[in-house]
C-alpha cells in the first residue's frame, strides 16, 4: 500500500492513500485530542463540540442546510470522539470527493458554535447519556475505565461527561478548547481511495493554509499504583449481569504491544477461543463473550467481557480466571497460537478493504501513535511473536495486584463474596 505524506507551513500533516482500483473515496480529518485533554470541569466538551461542529457554518448556518448537502452527494458521514481523538469524515462515489472535502473543511474550520444551538444540543447530549445508561453493555465499560484509572484521572472519566456538565457549557468553553486543542499542528488530514491526488492537495492547501499552527496539547501520565485487587459494582436491575474482568498492561510504545495483542486473541478473541469454548460452548453461561486490549502511549488493559444469568456471575470469574491463570502457568499450545497468529492476520488485512477503513488506519496511527505503520509490517511483527513471549507477558500482568472488576447488575450486597474470588493463587 502506497501514500504520500506532506506537511503544510502551518504544521498541518496530510496523508494521501490512491486506491484507482476502488470506487469511493474518503476524506477524514482528526485532531489529536479528546477526553484525556479535559480537566474535571470540561469533562465532556471534547464530545459536545464534536457534535456542534455539524450546526452550522457561515457558509452553511444550519444543519439540515449541512446534512442535505452531504445526503445529496449520497455520503456516509460521521464523527467520533474517544480519549485521544476526535474525527470527522465523509465517504463517497469517487467522482464526488471535492464536493464532500468542502462540506467536511467548513465545518472543521468554521464552525460557528451559536449558543442557541449550543442549548438545544445540551438537551440531545442528555439524552444521547440516558440511552446509554439503558445499555449496561456498553456502559460497563464506563465502570471499568473508572475502577482502572480513577474518577481523578481523565482516562477514568467518561467522554459524554456527567450531565451537570454537559447543561452548564458554554460558548467560550468551546472557543477556548478550539483554541488550546484544534490547531494545525495537532491535526491530521487524509484522504483514501480513488481521486485526483493534484486537485485534491491543492484544494488541502487552499481551504488548511490558513489554520493557526499552534502546539499539540499535553496530557497527564498515569501511573499505575494499585497493589491489591479492585472491584466496582453499579448497582442496577436488569436482565443480565455485564461485567468487565481485566488488568492493567503496558501501553502501546511498549515492546509487548503485539504479544498483548495475540494473547487476547488467544483468549477470547474467536469463535475458537479458550473462553469462548469453555464459557459458551461447553457451558452455556454467556451468549457474548470476548477478550481485547486497549492502549495508550503510556500503559493500556487486557479485559474479558461478558453477559451472563445473575446467578451464573460467580461461575464465569471462576472460569475465566482459571483459563488467565493456566496460560501464564502452562504457556499456549502449538495450535492455538498458530491459529491466534493467523486468525489476528486475517482480521488485519480485513480492515483495509474500504476506503474509510484505510482513511482511518493512516490518520489514527499518525496522529495517535506519531508514525503509520503498514499492514505488511503488522503482519511481520504478528508472525514476530513467540509462545515463549505469551507466557512470560502472562505471567507479567496475571497477578494479583493487576487484577479487575468491574459490574453492572443487581450484585452489590455480594461484593464481598466477589472480591474473594479476585486472586490468581
Amino acid at each position: 500500500m502506497q501514500y504520500k505524506k506532506y506537511t503544510l507551513r502551518n504544521g498541518l500533516r496530510v496523508i494521501l492513500v490512491p486506491a484507482k482500483e476502488m470506487t469511493t473515496a474518503t476524506f477524514f480529518v482528526i485532531a489529536g485530542t479528546g477526553s484525556r485533554y479535559e480537566d474535571a470541569h470540561e469533562n465532556g466538551l471534547a464530545h459536545f463540540l464534536e457534535h456542534m461542529f455539524f450546526k452550522g457554518t457561515k457558509r452553511r448556518p444550519t444543519a439540515a442546510i449541512i446534512a442535505r448537502e452531504l445526503d445529496a452527494l449520497g455520503a456516509s458521514f460521521n464523527a467520533y470522539t474517544g480519549q485521544e481523538r476526535t474525527a470527522y469524515y465523509a465517504k463517497v462515489a469517487a467522482d464526488k470527493i471535492l464536493p464532500a472535502m468542502d462540506v467536511i473543511s467548513d465545518l472543521y474550520l468554521h464552525a460557528t458554535l451559536d449558543a442557541r444551538e449550543i442549548k438545544k444540543e445540551s438537551g440531545a447530549i442528555i439524552q444521547e447519556i440516558n440511552m446509554y445508561e439503558d445499555m449496561p453493555a456498553r456502559t460497563v465499560q464506563t465502570v471499568f475505565d473508572e475502577l482502572l484509572y480513577g474518577a481523578d484521572h481523565p482516562l477514568g472519566r467518561p467522554i459524554l461527561g456527567p450531565k451537570e456538565n454537559v447543561l452548564r457549557f458554554t460558548r467560550r468553553d468551546f472557543i477556548n478548547y478550539l483554541a488550546r486543542c484544534y490547531s494545525a499542528k495537532n491535526t491530521t488530514v487524509v484522504v483514501a481511495g480513488n481521486f485526483p491526488q493534484t486537485t485534491v492537495l491543492a484544494k488541502i492547501r487552499k481551504d488548511f493554509s490558513s489554520m493557526e499552527g499552534g502546539t499539540k496539547p499535553t496530557y497527564q501520565i498515569f501511573e499505575n499504583t494499585q497493589k491489591t485487587p479492585h472491584i466496582a459494582i453499579k448497582q442496577k436491575k436488569t436482565d443480565q449481569t455485564h461485567f468487565l474482568l481485566g488488568v492493567h498492561t503496558p501501553g502501546f510504545t511498549h515492546k509487548d504491544r503485539y504479544v498483548l495483542s495475540v494473547l487476547a486473541n488467544i483468549l477470547g478473541g474467536s469463535m475458537s477461543s479458550r473462553l469462548f469454548s469453555e464459557v459458551r460452548e461447553k457451558r452455556g453461561l454467556a451468549y457474548h463473550i470476548s477478550a481485547s486490549v486497549e492502549f495508550y502511549p503510556e500503559t493500556g488493559a487486557l479485559a474479558v467481557h461478558a453477559g451472563v444469568e445473575h446467578d451464573n456471575l460467580e461461575k464465569a470469574i471462576k472460569i475465566i480466571l482459571k483459563e488467565m491463570k493456566d496460560i501464564a502457568k502452562n504457556g499456549v499450545t502449538r495450535e492455538e497460537f498458530k491459529r491466534a497468529q493467523s486468525g489476528y492476520a486475517g482480521r488485519t488485512s480485513f480492515g483495509y478493504e474500504t476506503s474509510d477503513d484505510i482513511a482511518q488506519h493512516f490518520g489514527e496511527q499518525e496522529t495517535i501513535h506519531g508514525e503509520i505503520v503498514l499492514p505488511h509490517e503488522i503482519l511481520r511483527r504478528i508472525n514476530r511473536v513467540t509462545r515463549a513471549q505469551i507466557k512470560r507477558v502472562a505471567r507479567d500482568i496475571f497477578v494479583n495486584e493487576k487484577l479487575n472488576l468491574a459490574i453492572i447488575g443487581p450484585h452489590k450486597k455480594n461484593e464481598k463474596t466477589l472480591k474473594t474470588l479476585l486472586r490468581f493463587s
